[in-house]
């Protein structure tokens, strides 16, 4: 959708803020720039709706060379949200939302009613707030608005300028949590400039790791995050990007633990004719499941008669972050988790080895490593039952 070939941006006095980039975004992929300050990010993407103009090369939007387009109607074809958010003071929020589509020739009332679809998308209940003005609103609330305003056109490429970095951490994650929501939805082609590695690493299906005008690597998050292309990557992402790492490594299934289970009018573990699981023979404890095979609790073999309640289930997919999160929460040092497609169902347990075998997994070892090394220090909960391995403070 997005393709630059070998564009470079010099101004007059010799400074070089971009320095021969060639990369692509396909259609429908988020891809997040991020860099220290001054490294030609924001340049490279305000190169694309030609607010700035480009000394060198080419972009191409969905194969036409942009240069070619009229500005304004290039910038009408594309979204574009800044930090500042940039609503009309003298406005209604609706208002402000049909702007685009007004501009584009869309009969007033048609305008509003797609402003009021996507405040409702975004969040906001047009009935509630499309009759507010921007001074009337919290500083999330705006850049929400912001969002809506953007999309109002149905753009094929939405382009972000640190879009969430005014508002405070809390109010910026669940931002992230809600365009994240949205982008499942509308799958726009999106540009987005941050200098926050974790945003990058969240939202982005790809990162571009900005040097000094030029890009060091451009690749997945957990690429970039586990296989550093050069020193300058490996510096920026910093020495505790194995943790970072826990935010794009989802929970799968080969990670889990096996261990016995009890269904109704099953046996409990430790009797005779218990069946133990291939990988942990010696478990002395079940998970008990439900007649629909959900999770009730886990029991004993002290106390087979004693069904305990479970820690809350995590789904397959989830990050394993929210996983060791939940680990964090609880003492028991195991969690049970579930299959999403299956309905809920119970799928196997997770704990502190799982999440270490599932990092080594998700990313390539060094060549001195053997990938199939344990950690000595990661001991098998599965194998002696719930105990408070984890603090839950």
């Amino acid at each position: 959708m997005i393709r630059f070939e070998h564009v470079t941006k010099r101004y007059a006095d010799g400074t070089t803020a971009v320095d021969d980039l060639s990369f692509e975004v396909a259609e429908g992929e988020l891809v997040t720039l991020v860099g220290p300050s001054g490294c030609g990010k924001t340049t490279t993407m305000k190169m694309v709706n030609r607010l700035i103009e480009p000394t060198g090369g080419r972009i191409l939007l969905a194969g036409e060379d942009i240069s070619a387009i009229d500005p304004v109607q290039l910038r009408r074809r594309i979204g574009y949200v800044i930090q500042q958010v940039g609503l009309f003071p003298h406005r209604t929020v609706l208002d402000n939302t049909a702007t685009v589509p007004h501009l584009l020739g869309a009969p007033r009332a048609r305008a509003r009613a797609r402003a009021a679809e996507l405040l409702d998308l975004v969040g906001l209940d047009p009935k509630t707030y499309g009759n507010r003005y921007p001074e009337q609103l919290s500083g999330g609330q705006r850049q929400r608005v912001g969002v809506a305003r953007a999309l109002a056109a149905d753009p094929p490429v939405l382009l972000m300028d640190e879009p969430f970095g005014a508002v405070d951490p809390v109010v910026r994650e669940h931002l992230q949590n809600e365009f994240l929501r949205l982008q499942s939805q509308v799958r726009k082609t999106v540009l987005l400039v941050t200098h926050d590695l974790e945003e990058a690493v969240r939202l982005g299906d790809r990162i571009a790791v900005y040097g000094q005008g030029t890009i060091e690597q451009f690749d997945t998050p957990a690429r970039v995050l586990g296989a550093p292309a050069t020193p300058y990557v490996a510096d920026f992402v910093g020495a505790d990007r194995g943790l970072k790492r826990l935010s794009v490594t989802a929970v799968d299934s080969a990670a889990l633990e096996e261990v016995p289970v009890v269904r109704p009018g099953g046996t409990a573990p430790g009797s005779p004719d218990a069946p133990n699981s291939p990988n942990s023979p010696d478990v002395s404890w079940s998970v008990v499941l439900d007649a629909d095979g959900r999770v009730e609790g886990w029991v004993s073999a002290d106390e087979p008669g004693r069904t305990r309640p479970a820690p809350e289930p995590v789904p397959l997919g989830a990050s394993l972050r929210e996983a060791l999160a939940a680990l964090l929460q609880h003492d028991t040092g195991w969690l049970p988790v579930t299959d999403p497609a299956e309905g809920g169902r119970y799928a196997g347990v997770l704990t502190p080895a799982a999440v270490h075998r599932a990092l080594r997994a998700a990313s390539p070892a060094p060549a001195d490593e053997d990938p199939a090394d344990e950690d000595p220090a990661a001991e098998d909960t599965a194998s002696t039952g719930p105990r408070k391995t984890l603090s839950s403070r």
